[in-house]
């Protein structure tokens, strides 16, 4: 199973979410990708968006060149996890064919939290949405758990 992360331009939100997912999916052949809506040409992860995945999980991410979404990602992956709303509403609506697999992340887990972007913002707002994310994906891989009966 193949999961894509999308936010706004993938240096921040979706890029984290999938470095997080996949250092802690312990579901055999679950992966995540990530990419963004609307990417600015040449950009990379941000800086306190690098600093906090590498605080946080060792791992080291600044050189990640952001993924700009197109119909092509959106068809090979099994489920699009969305970081808000209007991004879910903006993909249902350029990507019918495919409107059936593509959820925001909270309300796939079922608590329709929005996950904000702290583009731009201090560390500790990078702290925030990393906890934040973390927390929710910990959901999702249970949910996911579930629906394939694994324990």
């Amino acid at each position: 199973m193949k999961i894509l992360f999308v936010c706004s331009g993938n240096t921040c939100r979706s890029c984290m979410a999938e470095a997080i997912f996949n250092s802690i999916c312990d579901i055999d052949n679950v992966k995540a990708i990530s990419a963004g809506l609307s990417v600015f040409p040449g950009s990379k992860t941000s800086l306190n968006c690098a600093m906090i995945v590498n605080e946080s999980l060792n791992l080291d991410i600044s050189n990640r060149s952001a993924v700009q979404l197109n119909p092509f990602i959106i068809e090979e992956v099994d489920i699009v996890l969305t970081m808000t709303a209007y991004i879910r509403d903006v993909l249902r609506d350029t990507n019918e064919t495919y409107a059936n697999k593509i959820y925001s992340l909270g309300e796939y887990i079922g608590n329709n939290a929005e996950i904000s972007d702290p583009y731009g913002g201090s560390l500790d707002i990078y702290r925030k949405t990393f906890v934040e994310l973390k927390s929710n994906l910990e959901v999702l891989i249970e949910k996911l758990k579930e629906d394939k009966g694994i324990r």
